[in-house]
C-alpha cells in the first residue's frame, strides 16, 4: 500500500510516525485547556471532540462520545463503526486534486494544533490488565539462565500463551517518571530477606493490545472473534524488579515484582492502520489446540527499538532493536485464550504481549537478557556499564511498521527512573 496524501503537508514525508495512512488516536490539552480526543496527522492533531460538538464528525446519532477525555465511549460502539468513522477522517483530510477551493481545509484548520505545544494525556480508561510471556526467545532465555538449556521451556509453554493478572492502577502515560521500587529482598547468601530498593530494575519491550468491545460471562471467542474485537495497540513498557520477583515468584508467579508501573506510548495505532503489515506466527513445534488455532496472519511487521540515556551520558545508545513478529504467540491467541474459561473481557483492556526478544543478543528485549542474569554487562556509554537499571536512567522505547515511502509510527515511549522513597 502506497501513501495517502493529505492536505496536512507535514504528514506527506517518510519520516513522519503519522501520514494518513495511520491516523492513531490519542488525548491532548494545550496549556489549561480541558483535555480532548484527538488523531494525529503530520506534525498536527486534529480536535475530534471539537469537530463531534461541530457536528462535522458524528460517530454516533443523538448520542455524543468524544465529550469525556478518553476514547472508550467510541470503542464501545464496535468494529463497524470504527471503520466508518476512519473512513471519514480519511476522506476529510485526504489532498483531493479536484478540490480547487481546498474546501475540507479551510473547514478543518481551525480544528488542527501544533503538537509541539500540546500535552498529551492517557488516551483510553484501562479496566484491566494481562501481561503475557509469549516470546520464544525471550522464554527460551530466561529459562536457560535459571533452570538450564535443557529445561528452559516449562511443559506446557509450547501449548498455551502463559499469563497473569497485573495492576490495572499502575499503568501510566508515557513521560511519567517510574519511582524505583521497594520491596523484600533476599540475596543467595542469606537466610532471611529484608526490604529495601530493588537493586535489579529492568524494562520490557512489548506491545499493548486494546480490547474495544465487552463480551459476556460465559463467552468464549475463537482467534479471529478475538481478533475483530482488539481495537488498536500502544508500546508497552512493564517495568520489573528482577531481585523482588525471584524471591516472591514461587509459587503463584509475579505479584508486587511487577506492580511499580506500566508505560505505554501515548497514541492508539488503530489495528486498521496495521492491516497492510500482518504476518504469520512461527511454525509450531507441537499443534495447538483448535480453539488456539490461526485462519490467517495475526502478527505485525513492526520494527521496535529501546535506547538508554545515563546522567553521564546524555546521547541516546541503542540498545535493542528487533519487531514484533518475533512473537510465538499472538494477541489474538493470547485474548481467546483469556476468554476460553468464560471470562469476560471489558472495553479498555490491557494485554501485554510479554517481552519481545528476536534470536541475537541486539534483539533481546529486557536488560535481564541483555546482560545474561547480570553476568555479562553492557556498555551504555564511553565505558560506562549496566546490568540493570540506576536511578536517572532514561528508557526510550520507538516502533513503525514500514510501508512504501511512509510508516505507521507509535510515537515514543519514555519513563525516567527517580530514586525510591524510603
Amino acid at each position: 500500500m502506497a501513501l495517502i496524501k493529505s492536505w496536512v503537508k507535514s504528514a506527506n514525508t517518510s519520516q513522519t510516525d503519522f501520514p494518513l495512512n495511520n491516523l492513531p488516536y490519542g488525548v491532548f490539552t494545550i496549556s489549561d485547556s480541558e483535555p480532548h480526543c484527538c488523531v494525529a496527522i503530520g506534525d498536527m492533531v486534529l480536535d475530534v471532540t471539537l469537530l463531534e460538538a461541530e457536528q462535522i464528525l458524528i460517530p454516533k446519532i443523538n448520542d455524543k462520545v468524544f465529550d469525556e477525555p478518553y476514547w472508550n465511549s467510541f470503542m464501545e460502539l464496535g468494529p463497524e463503526s470504527w471503520q466508518l468513522f476512519r473512513n471519514n477522517l480519511t476522506n476529510l483530510l485526504k489532498q483531493n486534486p479536484d478540490d480547487t477551493k481546498n474546501k475540507n481545509e479551510s473547514i478543518l484548520k481551525k480544528f488542527l494544533k501544533p503538537q509541539k505545544e500540546c500535552v498529551l494525556h492517557m488516551p483510553f480508561v484501562v479496566s484491566e490488565f494481562t501481561d503475557f510471556f509469549a516470546s520464544y526467545h525471550h522464554a527460551n532465555n530466561v529459562g536457560t539462565m535459571f533452570r538450564g538449556p535443557e529445561n528452559a521451556l516449562p511443559p506446557n509453554w509450547l501449548h498455551i500463551p502463559i499469563g497473569y493478572n497485573g495492576r490495572a492502577s499502575t499503568v501510566i502515560i508515557s513521560g511519567t517518571d517510574v519511582q524505583r521500587p521497594m520491596g523484600q529482598l533476599k540475596p543467595p547468601t542469606e537466610d532471611i530477606p529484608y526490604f529495601g530498593p530493588c537493586k535489579r530494575f529492568d524494562f520490557e519491550l512489548e506491545l499493548g493490545a486494546i480490547v474495544g468491545t465487552s463480551t459476556e460471562i460465559g463467552t468464549t471467542l475463537s482467534t479471529q472473534e478475538a481478533d475483530n474485537l482488539i481495537f488498536g495497540y500502544v508500546i508497552l513498557n512493564d517495568w520489573s524488579a528482577r531481585d523482588i520477583q525471584a524471591w516472591e515468584y514461587q509459587p503463584l508467579g509475579p505479584f508486587q515484582s511487577k506492580a511499580t508501573a506500566t508505560t505505554i506510548s501515548p497514541w492508539i495505532v488503530t489495528k486498521a492502520a496495521l492491516e497492510p503489515f500482518r504476518k504469520p506466527t512461527p511454525k509450531r513445534e507441537k499443534p495447538l489446540l483448535p480453539y488456539l488455532e490461526e485462519k490467517g496472519p495475526m502478527l505485525y511487521d513492526i520494527d521496535l527499538s529501546v535506547t538508554i540515556e545515563t546522567n553521564h551520558g546524555k546521547n541516546l545508545k541503542q540498545i535493542t532493536n528487533t519487531n514484533y513478529s518475533e512473537m510465538y504467540y499472538s494477541s489474538a491467541q493470547q485474548l481467546a485464550h483469556h476468554t476460553s474459561s468464560g471470562c469476560a473481557m471489558s472495553c479498555g483492556d490491557l494485554l501485554g504481549s510479554g517481552t519481545i526478544s528476536g534470536p541475537t543478543r541486539d534483539q533481546y528485549g529486557s536488560m535481564l537478557e541483555l546482560s545474561w542474569g547480570g553476568k555479562n554487562p553492557i556498555e551504555v556509554h564511553n565505558s560506562e556499564m549496566r546490568s540493570f537499571l540506576e536511578d536517572g536512567d532514561i528508557i526510550r522505547m520507538t516502533g513503525a511498521a514500514n510501508g512504501e515511502n511512509y510508516k505507521i509510527g507509535f510515537g515514543e515511549n519514555i519513563g525516567k527512573i527517580i530514586p525510591a522513597k524510603k
